[in-house]
Order: structure tokens, then C-alpha cells, then sequence
């Protein structure tokens, strides 16, 4: 259990009383809660590898150093959220160091396609920007069914990824003149829905052009802190298409983490071939390799 109280001049306030994971020995847990929250800081914490700024956390009544020492529990992965506090799913028999990545980005790009646009079997989807979130996009989408998935990325080798994963197109924005009329030019006249991994505005200008009617733009990038979404209103309006800006996927994990893992022990989920594993002691080489685009999704080994 987990408890963390802060003083204050009324009494104390418990932020977190007698909270149960409910998990039993060799079972793991994973947090899942939007950006923000507060959840690496609290698993370091958690970890006895930082201290509360206030209050006093216990972990099964111990000093988090105490239960650390003690071994009170084995291990925390991907630190992918808070709230909310229940099990996420019982009897998944996958390596631990590729299902920590499912509650963060592969959750986020899979659960745009799937919950919140909706995508079904034969619809098609452009995704801007092939990098763990826009590939999940595409890998969730291929495990509905989907038809054609066209993915914008200029990095060559996450191109040729996303062939291998099943993208049916791929484009490099800095060598085509024309993004747009490329992707309506491969898809027929357009897609049934359109997904965002950039964030960048003049990315979702096209993006916003580039569907059917009635067909949905997905945004899942950070932009710059005074963008504004930059689409033309007439050309929605005659179309009919909508713009949503969606978090970690819109979805429930405690549904869709096992979902995704059914995916995946059924082949049609590939989502371990985002992932490379490091040793901590190459956290550096990991970090580089992010950086340049060489790797997707690294994953450090204790």
C-alpha cells in the first residue's frame, strides 16, 4: 500500500490513504495518467530516488528507502501515469521491458486511430511524423483492418520501418514539392482520416487538407504555446470534417493495454519492433540514439 500525507495548519491532508495495488508477488504494475501529472516524480519517490518536496510518503508502512532495501517490490517500469489507481489487466505473459512502453506513446498513437477516430476495416489514414506514436498510429490501424496507410516522415530509416511494418506509402516532405498532392494523388482523391505526431502548424495545415468528407483529423503533437489550429473554415465546412485534439489515445487501459496485447500475441500488433533495448550503462548512446531518429523507442535495462 501507499501513503503520502502533507502537513497543513488544519491537520494533516492525506493525498494518498491505505492506497492497494492489489497485486501479488511477481506481478507487475504499470501507471497510466496524462502528460503531467506528476508521475515520473512520484515513481522516482516511489524509488527512493528523489524526496517529496512535502509530506511523507510510506510504502507498505516503510521509509521509501526502507522498502527499497528491504525489497518491498521488484521493479517499476515506464513510468506512464498516476491515476487511475486500479489493475490494469490480469495474466499477461509478455517480457517486462517491452510493456512498459504500451501506457505512454505505443497507447497514445494505436488508441488515436482506434478509439478516437474510429478507423474500421478497409478506411484509409495519413500519418504525419513516423516516429513511436505516429508508427503505433499505423500499427494500430493495420490491426482493424485498415486499408491504405500513408506515413509522412523525413527520416529515411524510420521510412523504411513503417514499409516493414505495413505502411503502404511512405513520403519525405523535404524531397516532395507537394505533400498534399502527393498523398491525394496515392490515395485517390483523399483519406478517411488524417493524424498529426508533430505538433508543427504548418504540418496540420496539410494534414487538415488532405481528408474525404466527414472524414477527422487526429492531433496528438505539442505545438508551440501560442499556435492556434491553422485550417481553412470553408474548406471544412464543404467537406465536413472535424479537427480533435486527442490524449493518450482517448482511451481506458484498462481495456485497451490488454487489447493491444491480444493484438500482439495474435502477430498483428508488432509493436516490439519500435523498441531497442540499452543497458543503463549506455543511457547516453540511448538518449543520442533518440535523438537522431536512429532508434524509435529505447528501452533501458537494469
Amino acid at each position: 500500500s501507499l501513503d503520502l500525507t502533507f502537513p497543513s495548519p488544519d491537520g494533516p491532508v492525506h493525498a494518498l490513504s491505505d492506497i492497494s495495488l492489489d497485486i501479488n508477488e511477481g506481478e507487475f504494475v504499470s501507471f497510466i495518467g496524462p502528460s503531467g501529472c506528476g508521475k515520473t516524480t512520484f515513481l522516482r519517490c516511489v524509488a527512493a530516488l528523489e524526496t517529496p518536496t512535502g509530506g511523507t510518503l510510506t510504502v507498505n508502512g516503510m521509509t521509501p528507502d526502507e522498502a527499497r532495501k528491504a525489497r518491498a517490490y521488484g521493479y517499476v517500469f515506464q513510468a506512464a501515469g498516476l491515476y487511475p489507481w486500479r489493475t490494469i489487466g490480469r495474466n499477461i505473459s509478455l517480457p517486462l521491458e517491452i510493456m512498459g512502453p504500451l501506457g505512454c506513446g505505443i497507447q497514445t498513437g494505436a488508441g488515436a486511430a482506434v478509439n478516437a477516430l474510429g478507423i474500421r476495416s478497409g478506411e484509409s489514414l495519413a500519418v504525419s511524423g513516423g516516429g513511436a506514436v505516429g508508427l503505433s498510429a499505423m500499427l494500430g490501424a493495420k490491426a482493424v483492418g485498415a486499408g491504405m496507410v500513408i506515413i509522412v516522415e523525413p527520416n529515411a530509416g524510420r521510412r523504411e520501418l513503417a514499409l516493414e511494418l505495413g505502411a503502404t506509402h511512405v513520403i519525405n516532405p523535404k524531397e516532395t514539392a507537394d505533400v498534399l498532392a502527393t498523398i491525394k494523388e496515392l490515395s485517390g482523391g483523399g483519406v478517411n482520416y488524417a493524424l498529426d505526431t508533430t505538433g508543427i502548424p504548418d504540418v496540420v495545415a496539410v494534414a487538415a487538407e488532405t481528408m474525404l468528407p466527414r472524414g477527422e483529423l487526429a492531433l496528438l503533437g505539442v505545438p508551440p504555446a501560442e499556435a492556434t489550429v491553422p485550417a481553412n473554415m470553408m474548406s471544412m465546412l464543404v467537406r465536413g470534417v472535424g479537427v480533435k485534439y486527442v490524449v493518450e489515445g482517448d482511451s481506458d487501459p484498462q481495456e485497451f493495454i490488454p487489447r493491444m496485447v491480444g493484438w500482439y500475441q495474435a502477430g498483428k500488433f508488432p509493436f516490439d519492433k519500435l523498441i531497442r533495448k540499452f543497458p543503463f550503462e549506455q543511457i547516453n548512446e540511448a538518449v543520442h540514439s533518440s535523438e537522431s531518429g536512429e532508434v524509435i523507442k529505447p528501452v533501458l535495462i537494469f
